[in-house]
């Protein structure tokens, strides 16, 4: 069990290695879930995914730039299982 101390100001760290088994890297958000009897859930919080995080997810990786058809037909060989 790992122990914690709470700052005057009301804060704690967490130890690397808690944060490291919980999946939670810098910059990440967690979420709290406050339960019966004095407890808690901690858990990493991760964003449902909305077609505005899906839209640019591939900018910039690739130089070539695809027309429509180009991609109407790439989709087509891949819905029917062709590479």
């Amino acid at each position: 069990m790992t122990t914690l101390t709470v700052t005057a100001r009301g804060q704690v760290t967490f130890r690397k290695e808690v944060l490291q088994h919980l999946g939670i890297k810098p910059g990440d958000k967690i979420e709290l879930d406050l339960l019966p009897d004095g407890r808690g859930m901690l858990k990493v919080a991760r964003p449902a995914g909305t077609i505005d995080n899906f839209v640019g997810l591939l900018a910039g990786r690739s130089k070539k730039v695809a027309t429509i058809e180009e991609i109407n037909a790439a989709t087509a060989k891949a819905w029917a299982g062709k590479k």
